[in-house]
């Protein structure tokens, strides 16, 4: 008998090895990896969402499961949208790209034609309608302004070395759909297009020399806007000075973010047993759910959600690498820097390496039209990859679930 040391695979493990790095390289590896996260992220989000707003609304006279249950029905409004957009074909994609622009910036014009409504700090980027209803079209542009961009740098991905070719008219038309969503003082959506069309015209091929220029051009703006309001500035010397802040006015956020996280430690106190909640931490359930995880989850439930987003991001990778449609390549790396930046942006805010900006995680933090459009942009890219090469064959080739019920119900009865 030949002995092996520790770790040293044997002949009989090379079969199991390579099937499971067979199966780990399969043509349907970005579906599942797509669907496992965002569904496990999703459920993370509402479990999170009932610990930190159920206090809350105890105290407004509502029932603790209300803003629970506002969640719940915009993600059973959002799913089956995501299924749909899954199963329609890229060619679909391609068609709408125009018209669902044109839609969204229209949408987004309600906002300043009567149907506005403010929300908490000041923005003006919701339409209120007859109900009661609400709704935050400048999410609707995120999705619209991906599959617009990528139709239009794909016609024109041989021409994008010379720099009319790669600023016309992605360029001015993205700048008008940013200015649309910043008239309304929502700095933190449109940071977050920006990240969406940089994403857009990396994937594309846009030379890099014109990233530098942009930079430079977008820090200056982003100078402007911030120096236009007391309250962007008031956050911004918050976050490079803290020791200067009023702990109960200007940092007081941010310091019971900290502390929540915090006193999570390694494990957490406990689901449902934080004490910042408890009217403490403003927005507990928006923009700083992330500070309520860790504080009730410790490091490993934020580790968690920071690696279900690392794997939306290797899926999304994926499908770029492997699908020969620049389209789709294009409306993937635009869905990834919207979705896994924002995600990044909100985290880097609430850790302190950022100024508060407004940015929710997303299919983690409330907020119905936020969740939908995110739940459909995946559902887009769950299409894409679907489309990749050799996945329609793999899928149409598994069992059906019944198929597999029956066979395991066989097997438990012999």
């Amino acid at each position: 008998m030949t002995a092996t040391t520790p770790g040293e695979l044997t002949a009989a493990d090379e079969p199991r090895r390579g099937s499971a790095l067979g199966q780990w390289n399969s043509a349907v590896t970005s579906y599942y990896v797509l669907v496992g996260a965002t569904t496990l992220l999703l459920v993370v989000g509402l479990v999170m969402v009932l610990s930190s707003s159920s206090v809350e609304s105890l105290d407004k006279g509502n029932s603790p499961y209300a803003v629970f249950l506002d969640q719940a029905k915009f993600a059973l409004v959002g799913l089956p949208i995501a299924f749909l957009l899954s199963r329609l074909p890229v060619r679909l994609y391609k068609s709408l790209a125009w018209p669902a622009l044109l839609g969204a910036v229209v949408a987004q014009s309600l906002v300043f034609l009567g149907l506005g409504c403010a929300a908490a700090g000041g923005n003006m980027n919701w339409i209120c309608l007859p109900g009661g209803v609400t709704a935050q079209p400048s999410e609707a542009i995120k999705l619209a302004l991906a599959l617009w961009l990528a139709a239009v740098l794909a016609r024109k991905q041989r021409l994008l070395h010379r720099w009319q070719h790669a600023l016309i008219p992605a360029v001015p038309v993205a700048g008008l759909a940013i200015a649309a969503v910043l008239y309304g003082h929502d700095l933190g959506t449109s940071l977050v297009l920006m990240l969406l069309v940089t994403g857009a015209l990396f994937v594309a091929g846009v030379p890099l020399r014109l990233f530098g220029i942009a930079a430079v051009l977008a820090a200056a703006a982003a100078v402007a806007l911030a120096q236009s309001s007391t309250n962007r500035m008031a956050r911004i010397a918050v976050w490079l000075d803290s020791s200067s802040c009023n702990p109960q006015d200007d940092c007081y956020q941010t310091l019971h973010g900290g502390w929540g996280l915090a006193s999570g430690g390694w494990g957490g106190l406990g689901l449902g047993q934080s004490r910042e909640k408890w009217s403490y931490l403003p927005a507990a359930h928006n923009d700083f759910i992330y500070a309520i995880l860790g504080e009730e989850l410790g490091l490993v439930g934020t580790v968690l959600v920071l690696a279900l987003f690392g794997l939306l991001a290797f899926a999304m990778i994926r499908v770029i690498r492997r699908h020969p449609d620049p389209f789709v390549q294009i409306a993937t790396g635009a869905i990834l820097f919207w979705i896994v930046g924002q995600a990044l942006i909100n985290i880097a805010v609430v850790i302190g390496l950022a100024p508060v900006t407004g940015v929710p995680l997303p299919l983690v933090s409330a907020g119905g039209s936020a969740l939908i459009m995110t739940l459909a942009a995946l559902g887009v890219v769950v299409a894409f990859a679907r489309s990749e090469p050799g996945a329609a064959e793999a899928l149409a080739a598994r069992p059906s679930v019944l198929r597999r019920s029956l066979a395991v119900i066989g097997r438990a009865r012999g």
